[in-house]
């Protein structure tokens, strides 16, 4: 199951993120998104966890805590559609190509 963190401290990296989580199960994978021009965080990021159970845990356990100063929202992340896929239908803004 993959999670969407909000409001990460900007000096957060994914070890730290991955640190945060592992004690609530076996993280697949941990990513952080970075602003294009200038490499830094943009303050949010995605842990995709193994079972649903353990992400469950860690949402619960996680979301509103205080981490470097800073209230974590933690959720499922929405998953976006294929859009090369033949069923995908774009939103405002998209095209198929």
């Amino acid at each position: 199951m993959k999670l969407l963190i909000r409001n990460l401290a900007r000096a957060t990296t994914e070890s730290a993120l991955r640190a945060l989580f592992e004690p609530h199960g076996t993280v697949l994978s941990c990513t952080l998104v970075l602003d294009k021009t200038t490499g830094l965080s943009k303050g949010f990021g995605f842990v995709t966890m193994s079972k649903p159970l353990e992400a469950k845990n860690a949402m619960q356990a996680i979301n509103f805590r205080s981490v470097e100063g800073n209230r974590l929202r933690v959720k499922k992340a929405n998953t976006r559609p294929d859009l090369k896929s033949p069923t995908a239908t774009p939103t405002y803004g998209q095209s198929l190509n």
